[in-house]
C-alpha cells in the first residue's frame, strides 16, 4: 500500500496531463500521482494508430492554454500530438508522476478514514496494486479502450478478406493497390479515406446517411503571418480566441438557423466535389450539429473523391460475403480490407467498479455538477470535454475548478465534499442528449442524467461553464462538506454535514 496521497488521477491522455500540469501550477503543495494502463503518455493517441489519424479540432483551441501549440497545422497528427502531450508532460514536471502498465480494476471508497482505495493490476506481469487517495480524477474519458463497436453484420465470418476496427489497427496492415470498403461516415472515417486512398486502389466510404463535412485549411495562414511581426505568445492567444469564438458561434448559429447552415454547408461540399457530388451521398437527413461536425484539412476527402481515388456509396448491408459487401439495393462492394468504422463502446471509468461504503455506486442514476463532480460521490472527480468544440477547452476549465476545490477544502478543514439533490431536479435524458450520435444512444442506459437547471445542466458552452466553473463561489448549498478526520483517527471527528449557501 503506498503513502496516502492528496490526488490520484487516473489516465495520462490529454485530461490527465493537463489535470496534472494545472495542479503543479496552481497547488504545488498537493502530493499525486498519475495511473497509466498504457506503457506511454497519449490515451487516445496512443489508442488509435490508423492511417492520417488526426485531431478534428484546430490545434490553438486543442491545445492547452498553459502550453499552447506552437505550430501553424491546423488539425494535427496523432504522433504530433502525443510529442505535444509528452514535451507537456517533461516541461510541468509531471512525467515522474506517472505509473505506466496499471490497470484499474476497483475503487472504494471509506467514509471513516475518507480515503479512496483504488486497486490495480500490473498487466505485464499481474501483480496488485493498491493506491490510497483523499480524492480521485478520473481522465479516463467515456469509451472502452479494448475495442470500439461493431454491429453484428450478417455473413461477416464468410468474407475472406481482412476485417479491421480502426481502434485495433494492424501495424503490418498491406493495403496498396487492394480494393478498401470503409463502413461510416464519422470523423474517423473521413480521415482514414483519404489517407489509404493515396496508395490503394480504390476506397470506398459506405455509409446509411450522409455526414456534414467541412474542409479547413490546413495551415493557419494568419497566425503564421501574424508571427512575423508579433510575439508568437500573442499571435498563439490570438489565434486561440478567434478559433473559439469562430466554433462558438457557427454552433449557435446551426442551433438557430439550421436551414441556412444546411444550405451553406452543403453548397460548400458541391463547390468541392464539382460533378462527383449528388444530394444522396452529401445533404445529411438531420440538422447541422446534432451530430459533430467532421472536419477535414485542405479538402483532402473531397479530392480523393473527385480524382476518382474514393468513393462514396449511400445504402443499407444485407450481408458480407466471401468477396465483399451485397447491399440491399442489390449492389455489391467488391473488397479485399473492410474497414468497421463504426464508432466507439462507451465505458464509463475504464470499466473501473466504484463503491461507497461498500455499496456499489450506479453513475446512469445520477446527475453531474458543474459538468465535473457526481451527484453522491465524495471526493471524485470525472473530466470529459465539449461535444461541440475542442475536448481541452471544457477539460482545463474542470481541472482549474478542481484547484479552486482544493483550495477551499484545506480552508474549510473539509476532509470530504459531496454534490447532493434536495429539489428533485433530474430528469431522463443523459449527459450528451444534446448529441444525437449512434454511439450516445446506445450508451443512453450508462451515462449520467441531465438537471433541470444549473448546476446540474451539462450545456456544452464556454462562457456559461467559465462563469461557473472560475467566478462562482465553490461554497454552495448543493456541495456538502464534512470536516477532515484528525491525523491518524479512523472515526470521523466532526460529522457536521455542513451546508455552505453561495452569497
Amino acid at each position: 500500500m503506498n503513502n496516502i496521497l492528496d490526488v490520484l488521477i487516473i489516465g495520462a491522455g490529454v485530461s490527465g496531463i493537463g489535470m496534472a500540469s494545472r495542479l503543479v501550477k496552481e497547488q504545488p503543495n498537493k502530493t499525486f500521482a498519475l495511473i497509466e494502463r498504457k506503457q506511454e503518455i497519449g490515451g487516445t493517441w496512443s489508442q488509435f494508430r490508423y492511417p492520417g489519424v488526426r485531431s478534428d479540432s484546430d490545434m490553438f483551441t486543442y491545445g492547452f492554454k498553459f502550453n499552447p501549440w506552437r505550430k501553424y497545422q491546423t488539425l494535427a497528427d496523432g504522433t504530433s500530438i502525443r510529442n505535444y502531450l509528452n514535451d507537456t508532460a517533461k516541461s510541468f514536471d509531471v512525467s515522474k508522476h506517472i505509473n505506466y502498465g496499471l490497470h484499474c480494476t476497483s475503487a472504494e471508497w471509506d467514509s471513516n478514514r475518507q480515503l479512496w482505495t483504488v486497486h490495480t493490476t500490473e498487466e505485464a506481469s499481474g501483480a496488485s496494486r493498491s493506491w490510497q487517495a483523499k480524492f480521485i480524477v478520473s481522465a479516463q474519458g467515456y469509451y472502452n479502450h479494448d475495442h470500439g463497436y461493431t454491429p453484428d453484420f450478417p455473413g461477416a465470418d464468410s468474407f475472406k478478406g481482412k476485417v479491421v476496427h480502426p481502434q485495433l489497427w494492424p501495424k503490418d496492415l498491406d493495403y496498396a493497390g487492394k480494393k478498401v470498403v470503409v463502413i461510416g461516415s464519422g470523423a474517423t472515417a473521413v480521415t482514414i479515406i483519404p489517407s489509404m486512398a493515396e496508395t490503394a486502389e480504390l476506397v470506398t466510404m459506405l455509409q446509411r446517411s450522409p455526414t456534414y463535412i467541412v474542409s479547413l485549411p490546413g495551415t493557419d495562414h494568419m497566425t503564421k503571418f501574424l508571427s512575423r511581426f508579433l510575439p508568437k505568445s500573442w499571435t498563439y492567444a490570438i489565434a486561440r480566441k478567434r478559433n473559439l469564438e469562430l466554433w462558438q458561434t457557427t454552433y449557435k448559429i446551426c442551433q438557430r438557423f439550421p436551414k441556412m447552415m444546411r444550405k451553406l454547408f452543403v453548397g460548400l461540399a458541391k463547390r468541392k466535389l464539382g460533378d462527383s457530388y449528388s444530394d444522396e451521398n452529401f445533404n445529411p437527413v438531420y440538422e447541422p450539429w446534432d451530430q459533430r461536425l467532421c472536419a477535414v484539412p485542405d479538402a483532402d476527402l473531397f479530392n480523393a473523391i473527385r480524382e476518382k481515388r474514393a468513393a462514396v456509396v449511400t445504402d443499407h448491408i444485407e450481408q458480407f460475403t466471401e468477396t465483399g459487401i451485397q447491399l440491399k439495393s442489390g449492389r455489391h462492394l467488391d473488397a479485399d480490407i473492410i474497414v468497421t468504422a463504426t464508432g466507439l463502446e462507451v465505458q464509463m471509468f475504464g470499466g473501473m467498479p466504484i463503491s461507497i461504503d461498500g455499496q456499489p455506486y450506479d453513475v446512469a442514476k445520477k446527475m453531474v455538477y458543474k459538468s465535473v463532480l457526481l451527484q453522491d460521490l465524495p471526493n471524485f472527480a470525472w473530466i470529459v470535454g465539449y461535444i461541440n468544440l475542442s475536448w481541452t477547452m471544457k477539460t482545463d476549465l474542470s481541472s482549474l475548478y478542481l484547484c479552486r476545490l482544493f483550495e477551499h477544502m484545506e480552508r474549510e478543514n473539509y476532509g470530504q465534499v459531496v454534490p447532493r439533490d434536495n429539489e428533485n431536479m433530474m430528469v431522463d435524458v443523459s449527459m450528451l442528449g444534446q448529441l444525437k450520435a449512434g454511439y450516445v444512444a446506445r450508451a443512453n442506459h450508462l451515462l449520467p442524467r441531465q438537471g433541470l437547471e444549473k448546476p446540474w445542466i451539462v450545456r456544452n458552452n464556454y462562457a456559461e461553464d467559465r462563469k461557473m466553473m472560475l467566478h462562482t463561489d465553490i461554497a454552495d448549498y448543493r456541495l456538502e462538506g464534512t470536516a477532515a478526520v484528525a491525523a491518524g483517527d479512523g472515526n470521523v471527528v466532526e460529522m457536521s454535514g455542513e451546508v455552505r449557501r453561495a452569497a
